[in-house]
């Protein structure tokens, strides 16, 4: 088959499926599977297919035509401008979460140490490590697959993280005070999981979704614990779900934080809140 046809067939069979972006999608697969720039395929349409990489493809396509998200089926997602391995073990990295990591990386350049809760695939961590190679970027997270994750993703890029299993602060060491502590933190109120897309609700972890009753369970819980850990002037920058920002300021300024900055994100939400202690 070749790739042209093989593109266009996939395009319809996806847009009865339901798949979004159907002739992207199948651009991209074809394009990571021949090693290819998708671009590239717009040059070579009558190049065929040999059947081995028919095979990948068809199963490729199985995979997300039933709702599995693309990143896992490729294997990979772009944070930051890096890529980074992800599977059902870990959440799909988001363009919003790069908000995070650019205030910080604008903002932290005299940061000595700095902490990630939630490390899930390491995008975060990796990301202000190779951008601010002066700090000691450590990361936590109570999922020990999670980890697995992250420290192959930290490998690859020759990043200098160091990684701890446990649930939120606790597992790091003691005496280490922070300059920064952020997190992109579950914040998924348990009462709307059911009505995420498949793609997130059915094959992303759960764990790392959730949070509790109004999405804020786990932000109190940061906002409670964080402040002791911090260095004189630090600072703690949390990702926010839609609509969240009233609630979450008032939890840190209930707590003796001064909230510097609310991040907006391209839709106008409040995603990214930083607060100094």
């Amino acid at each position: 088959m070749k790739i042209l046809e093989l593109i266009q067939r996939t395009t319809e069979y996806f847009q009865r499926q339901g798949v979004e972006s159907a002739r992207l999608t199948i651009e991209l697969m074809v394009a990571h599977v021949l090693r290819r720039k998708r671009l590239e395929l717009y040059l070579d349409f009558e190049r065929e297919i040999a059947e081995p990489t028919l095979g990948t493809l068809r199963e490729m396509v199985k995979r997300r035509a039933a709702g599995e998200p693309l990143q896992y089926v490729l294997g990979v997602a772009n944070f930051c401008g890096l890529d980074f391995a992800v599977d059902k073990r870990v959440l799909v990295p988001r363009p919003e979460t790069e908000l995070l990591v650019d205030y910080v990386v604008k903002n932290g350049a005299a940061a000595k140490t700095i902490a990630d809760i939630g490390a899930g695939s390491g995008a975060i961590a990796v990301s202000l490590a190779k951008k601010l190679p002066s700090a000691r970027v450590l990361a936590v997270d109570v999922s020990a697959e999670a980890l697995e994750v992250a420290r192959a993703n930290a490998a690859t890029h020759n990043a200098q993280v160091e990684f701890f299993h446990g649930n939120l602060l606790a597992p790091l060491p003691d005496g280490v005070q922070f300059d920064w502590i952020v997190s992109n933190p579950p914040y998924i109120p348990s009462g709307e999981i059911a009505g995420l897309t498949r793609e997130i609700r059915d094959h992303e972890p759960r764990a790392a979704l959730d949070g509790g009753a109004d999405g804020l369970d786990i932000i109190r819980r940061i906002a409670a614990e964080a402040k002791a850990r911090l260095a004189s002037g630090g600072r703690v920058a949390v990702e926010l779900g839609a609509g969240q920002g009233t609630a979450a300021e008032r939890i840190f300024l209930d707590n003796g934080y001064r909230v510097e900055k609310m991040i907006t994100d391209w839709q106008g939400h409040a995603r990214v809140l930083v607060a100094a202690s």
